[in-house]
């Protein structure tokens, strides 16, 4: 259960950073109330993850390197956004990190 609300979370948070680049500084009402309403569930469910007992470091790391990842991916894809094989390299690297943070609290 931890990992569907962290996993939800971090959609949130996709879905809120995506909507924000669309919103045109928030001058167009609709994608700014997805920015809003993304962010606050986002928070939501992940103070509900880290209640549950999941490590603040582990919590965030994966959320964060997570949304990063596929915000830039996302941003790609649907955005006309570039994704260079240097900043893939970067997100792998990120990717990493998050796994040894998430295998070091295991042990």
């Amino acid at each position: 259960m931890i990992y569907v609300l962290l996993a939800a979370a971090i959609v949130s948070e996709v879905v809120g950073t995506i909507s924000l680049r669309l919103s045109e500084g928030f001058s167009k009402l609709g994608y700014s109330a997805v920015v809003v309403v993304g962010y606050a569930t986002a928070f939501v469910l992940l103070s509900q993850v880290l209640k549950r007992g999941m490590p603040v470091g582990v919590a965030y790391g994966v959320w964060a390197a997570a949304g990063v990842a596929l915000v830039a991916v996302a941003g790609a894809l649907f955005l006309g956004e570039s994704l260079t094989l240097l900043q893939v390299g970067g997100l792998v690297l990120v990717a990493g990190g998050v796994l040894a943070l998430e295998l070091g609290a295991a042990h």
